[in-house]
């Protein structure tokens, strides 16, 4: 069985506030996925949560985004694609220094909120944040959505690509994930989402909701550290997995 990856959101707060519990996300996750400052973080944030991962060996990775830090990420934008290709180098140059300095790398590249769901099918804004690796780093991996337009364009300027899946999102029918302004987009039953990830991972199936078993194969499983009782669920869902023969393990 192929070896399955748990990434979290990480470093989504900004100045005094903190939305998600790094520290003990990190005792569980393989991938940390630390925002750049765009749609949340900061320099002190962005510092602190490399260092918390360099010491439990947890893979860092740059997720990169529009830079709307009032909306979350979250809210459709329309950015020049040099322009974009330039902000998405500039925010995995940004985290890049704090993994240095605690002694490791950035390791992958993954987009955040309306970006990640806009290069599923955009050309032009899926080929600005390919560009933006490239001109960061011509081999650092990415992770996106199996079959987006972003990783058929990553694979074509030979960037290394890794798929992903969402035990906690709803899914369309093809394959895409509900839109978050829809109601029961994100799915709050922690037993369902267990249950979900332990599918993901044995299978590579999970239920649309037309309540149709559609294949998503991911090397990846995103536990989002922004809902309630994040942490809890991402311990019980490592557990399940673990404890029905899979192997937890990042996927760089």
């Amino acid at each position: 069985m192929t070896p399955i990856d748990l990434n979290a959101d990480l470093g989504e707060g900004f100045g005094r506030w903190r939305l998600t519990d790094d520290e003990q996300l990190l005792s569980v996750v393989t991938s940390a996925n630390v925002a750049c400052g765009f749609h949340a973080g900061d320099a002190s944030t962005m510092r602190r949560v490399c260092e918390l991962a360099a010491e439990r060996g947890v893979r860092i990775g740059a997720q990169v985004s529009y830079r709307d830090l009032a909306g979350f990420g979250r809210r459709a934008m329309d950015v020049p694609p040099d322009e974009l290709a330039a902000e998405v180098a500039y925010q995995i140059g940004a985290l890049e220094v704090f993994a240095r300095a605690a002694g490791t790398r950035v390791s992958y590249v993954k987009p955040h909120g309306a970006l990640y769901n806009r290069v599923v099918h955009d050309e032009e804004q899926a080929g600005a944040v390919v560009d933006g690796v490239v001109l960061a780093d011509a081999g650092l991996p990415v992770l996106g959505l199996p079959s987006s337009r972003f990783l058929k364009l990553a694979e074509q300027a030979g960037l290394p690509t890794a798929t992903e899946a969402f035990a906690d999102r709803a899914y369309n029918e093809e394959g895409t994930l509900v839109p978050r302004t829809q109601d029961g987009a994100v799915i709050t039953d922690a037993d369902t989402v267990v249950e979900r990830s332990v599918g993901l991972a044995h299978f590579g199936t999970v239920t649309s909701r037309s309540g149709e078993r559609i294949p998503v194969h991911a090397r990846s499983l995103c536990l989002h550290g922004d809902t309630p009782g994040a942490v809890e669920l991402a311990r019980r869902v490592r557990a399940r997995l673990e404890s029905s023969g899979v192997r937890v393990e990042a996927f760089v």
